[in-house]
């Protein structure tokens, strides 16, 4: 853990979700770990084992669709369009994009080792919990489908609140939820940019990097969520 304190006394913890509490199958966030093989069963000759570019191609203009500026987290369907467009797939059909998005036998994300213990231990010390997170509608469920729902107080999904972080009512409504002032709130993030921007609008914050070298930041880094106790402790 680098040299990070709070600053003064913590009483709730906004927390991130991707890349903090859990992360995906396969390694990838978007689209989905099964995606390939949907399209492929869709349309064999579209097999992205006979044009991998074309598939990597999609994949990246599904990242920058994600990145445009959009007010909020897109709807599910809205991101596949976009990616399938590049495939040659320019009018999905429903049931195309329902199987793309349909809730699969086997879980698409994975806990990281350490987060339903210590989640354990800070609501043994009474600390309220609240998700603030950038992701679409019904992000709900994969808390419920991954165990972590039970130590969820508060979820501010930036899908039904129609912004994304760092809009200040994205803390905003975390903090207000939980019934704790910023001042007294601890936000961790995987992303160090949206720490600072919490840290300026009086929150207090760190960013939580699991690979090494951590980015020069303004905000001090930590590994792992194990380092959040030693925070608040403190």
């Amino acid at each position: 853990m680098s040299a990070v304190a709070a600053s003064s006394r913590v009483r709730g913890l906004l927390l991130d979700a991707g890349g903090v509490l859990y992360r995906p199958v396969g390694g990838r966030w978007n689209p989905r770990f099964d995606f390939e093989s949907v399209v492929a069963r869709f349309d064999p000759a579209r097999d992205p084992a006979r044009d991998p570019a074309r598939f990597a191609a999609a994949v990246i203009a599904g990242e920058r669709y994600l990145r445009a500026g959009l007010p909020s987290t897109a709807p599910r369907d809205d991101y596949h369009r976009a990616v399938l467009a590049v495939l040659g797939i320019d009018d999905p059909p429903a049931s195309l994009l329902a199987e793309l998005d349909r809730k699969l036998d086997v879980p698409h994300l994975e806990v990281f080792p350490e987060v339903h213990r210590v989640l354990t231990e800070l609501r043994a010390l009474g600390f309220p919990i609240a998700i603030v997170s950038d992701n679409s509608k019904g992000a709900q469920s994969g808390f419920v489908m991954l165990g972590l729902d039970r130590y969820i107080d508060v979820y501010v999904i930036s899908a039904d609140l129609g912004c994304n972080k760092p809009d200040p009512r994205m803390y905003a409504a975390g903090s207000d939820g939980i019934g704790v002032p910023p001042a007294e709130c601890l936000f961790v993030d995987d992303d160090h940019e949206l720490v600072e921007a919490a840290v300026a609008l009086g929150y207090q914050g760190v960013a939580l990097g699991r690979s090494l070298p951590h980015p020069r930041a303004n905000v001090g880094w930590i590994d792992s969520l194990e380092d959040v106790l030693a925070l608040v402790a403190t």
